[in-house]
């Protein structure tokens, strides 16, 4: 005895507008009787704050109220029969009827460390008193409304970056703050969420040899609590550019596909913000680094060097 929900699109990506169409499908061995099937979608803003990050009074919430985007429900079905074997049932429900007041704007679906954006549908079918009803959620990807996107794509504003260890703010192996190093290049600081983070980078001179070069895509969370605004950085994904000590004077391509639900447009709304950055992150060999093969990437290191751009996300047609 199952109940599944299968969504019309496999990539599970709707629209606010669009309306969100599948099937219920139950596997039973015999008949059942029930008191009406309901459907029901569910989005929410689900914050929580970290121990590690807020201060004693904050870590004893944790878990900051959700923000609720949108709750409705319908009833595919009036109180009847299935009957026994595999048993297709078909449901459309419109997320948002144009002019309709929601409780909070669609924002598109993101995962993240402490900041949440989830959508939901939910079928219960209801068998009364005696009997446990039967339920199954299945989670769909809300992205912006078309109309609502720039018509044509926007080309990557790129920034100028250069790494030496005079831009450094924290210690450096006496041989690299001695002997000097210089990388230079260029990355985008505002890219379409359906193309690739591009730019590139020379290293133009380095007294020690480099053992790696990568770029390190951060998401910065920020939550209101009370007065206080709670900020965390945590990373999401890590690119190498380069492997071992590269050549001096080449020019290196910067090319990062960006993770679908680990990012989404860059957020600015009251209670919380969702924002992104890039680190230029440059290892260099070191007996110490091979102590510390498991540290953490974001942490400064001495022998490290690393350079950090913001990063601006959009959505376009």
């Amino acid at each position: 005895m199952s109940v599944e929900i299968k969504l019309s699109r496999s990539n599970r990506i709707y629209c606010p507008n669009e309306p969100l169409e599948g099937k219920i499908t139950t596997k039973l061995s015999s008949s059942i009787s029930h008191q009406g099937i309901r459907l029901t979608v569910n989005g929410s803003v689900n914050l929580q704050v970290r121990g590690g990050s807020a201060g004693v009074i904050e870590s004893f919430y944790g878990v900051v109220k959700p923000i609720p985007i949108v709750k409705k429900s319908i009833e595919v079905r009036s109180s009847g029969k299935i009957g026994s074997g595999t048993t297709e049932i078909p449901f459309s429900m419109v997320l948002r009827h144009p002019g309709e007041d929601n409780l909070e704007k669609f924002y598109e679906t993101f995962h993240g460390a402490d900041i949440s954006i989830q959508y939901l549908v939910i079928v219960d079918i209801v068998r009364g008193y005696l009997h446990k009803s039967l339920s199954a959620t299945v989670e769909f990807i809300i992205e912006s409304e078309k109309a609502n996107l720039s018509a044509k794509p926007i080309s990557p504003e790129m920034v100028i970056f250069y790494i030496t260890q005079d831009t450094q703010r924290h210690s450096l192996l006496p041989g690299l703050k001695s002997g000097g190093f210089r990388v230079t290049g260029k990355i985008c600081t505002e890219c379409s969420l359906s193309d690739p983070i591009s730019g590139e980078l020379t290293v133009e001179a380095s007294a020690i040899p480099i053992q790696s070069i990568d770029i390190h895509l951060l998401r910065v969370e920020s939550i209101m609590v009370g007065e206080k605004i709670v900020t965390e950085t945590s990373l999401i994904q890590t690119t190498q550019i380069a492997d071992g000590d590269v050549c001096r004077g080449m020019s290196l391509p910067i090319y990062a596909i960006l993770p679908r639900l680990l990012t989404c447009p860059t957020i600015f709304a009251g209670p919380f913000s969702v924002e992104f950055k890039l680190t230029i992150v440059v290892t260099f060999q070191s007996d110490l680094s091979r102590l510390h093969p498991k540290s953490d990437p974001t942490s400064p290191r001495l022998w490290v060097a690393m350079e950090s751009v913001p990063l601006e996300l959009v959505r376009t047609k």
